[in-house]
């Protein structure tokens, strides 16, 4: 299997693998009206996802948190860095009365970066997953969060609330973490995953892109050390840049690929994998907690 190395020039038309069909279904119709009529936000449509309509009908949507501004400035996100607004704890129940509104079979929940607050976001982290609980009894949860800092009184208000999935993304290998998530740590993100399946989490998840300029065997080594820490489910997908002010994508990674990775990634003892170029973190989610 050929490497992963980055192009010598940066690539400039997608490949024909990455092209996607138009969402339709009664269900993502359905949904689609409800966003529409009451002005509901959702990381979907913000974040642009191709796999958008799919979940949709299946009754899946994600959910962002504490605001859209965040306090990082990660070089492939798309979501705005800055000073955030305060912290809105009207919020919990708002996310609530829409994934009930919105009939969310399974919501993933996720949020910026709050390094501005003394906890970190988590306790309205918390708030939320209580809200989605008591207002839609019947949506099952992931909870994509933050590193927190590694803080393990911070993680632990997530553990207490106990979704069913709690997801950190690794987002690409170790020698590319600086210059991919410039505030991050590759291992302070790997403790993260470690301390939580330790402490009680019922499945962990995480999401790695590739397409950065990575190589197979640094892949590779990403997952088996993601296994070590006792990782349940990993996503593979292909990196697109959102905008040209963001990381360039290095290369276009074939089908087969994403294919020979899912093998061995099942082959280590994940419990899930979802490889391919279109996949995002959040796709077949509600697969997950199974």
């Amino acid at each position: 299997m050929s490497e992963l190395a980055p192009s010598t020039t940066t690539p400039t038309r997608k490949p024909k693998w990455l092209r996607v069909k138009l969402p339709t279904g009664e269900n993502y119709k359905h949904v689609r009206s409800l966003v529409d009529q009451y002005k509901l936000h959702t990381i979907c449509e913000s974040g642009h996802c191709p796999n958008m309509g799919e979940c949709w009908g299946e009754g899946t949507a994600t959910f962002m948190i504490l605001g859209n501004i965040c306090t990082r400035s990660c070089g492939f996100c798309n979501v705005a860095t800055g000073r955030p607004l305060p912290v809105d704890w009207d919020e919990p129940d708002r996310v609530g009365r829409s994934i009930k509104l919105m009939k969310v079979k399974h919501a993933v929940l996720t949020s910026v970066d709050r390094d501005d607050l003394p906890d970190g976001g988590s306790i309205l982290w918390a708030e939320t997953i209580k809200a989605v609980r008591r207002i839609s009894p019947g949506t099952t949860m992931e909870t994509l969060i933050p590193d927190f800092r590694g803080n393990e009184s911070q993680l632990d208000r997530i553990l207490e609330a106990a979704p069913e999935v709690i997801s950190h993304n690794m987002e690409t290998v170790r020698r590319l973490t600086r210059q991919v998530r410039i505030q991050a740590q590759y291992d302070r993100s790997l403790a993260v995953l470690k301390y939580l399946k330790d402490n009680g989490a019922h499945r962990t998840k995480t999401g790695i892109m590739l397409g950065l300029g990575e190589t197979v065997e640094e892949v590779r080594e990403s997952l088996h050390e993601l296994r070590e820490a006792r990782v349940d489910v990993v996503t593979l997908g292909q990196y697109l840049q959102p905008t040209p002010k963001h990381l360039p994508v290095q290369s276009f990674v074939e089908p087969e690929v994403f294919q020979q990775l899912e093998v061995e990634a099942k082959a280590l003892g994940f419990i899930h994998v979802e490889s391919g170029p279109l996949v995002r973190s959040s796709y077949h989610a509600e697969k997950h907690i199974l």
